[in-house]
């Protein structure tokens, strides 16, 4: 059997790199296993030497390649070139096992609500 060369070299792209889907990286988790949540904008930073990262897999110890000085999640994704669901997940099971320290920013808590936001609006519009 013949193989089209020019079929062949459209198909595959060498530029692409290894292609494996998202869950293999997570062991099928959507989740972190640490219940913690991470947004966009929570700051990451490794908390580690690399002499405790053989028990970590390779696209977690490229998280902590990166994260040396802190970053956001969302810039820990695109630095690694994974997608953010797969980075939360690792990131959480990082800071579980304490490789990894993570800051969120202020919580939904001390927020006001939209009420006395409008209250201040107003307050401020009749001076």
């Amino acid at each position: 059997m013949t193989v089209d060369n020019d079929h062949e070299r459209w198909w595959f792209d060498d530029e692409a790199g290894p292609v494996a889907r998202p869950y293999t990286f997570t062991g099928g988790r959507t989740r972190s296993n640490s219940g913690i949540e991470l947004d966009l904008v929570t700051l990451v930073v490794t908390a580690s030497d690399p002499s405790s990262w053989q028990r970590v897999d390779s696209a977690s110890a490229q998280l902590l390649r990166f994260c040396e000085h802190p970053l956001s999640v969302a810039e820990a994704a695109a630095g690694v070139h994974l997608p953010l669901r797969v980075v939360k997940v690792l990131l959480g099971d990082l800071i579980h096992q304490q490789l990894m320290l993570y800051r969120t920013g202020t919580s939904r808590a001390g927020r006001p609500d939209v009420h006395t936001m409008q209250r201040v609006i107003d307050g401020i519009r009749a001076l």
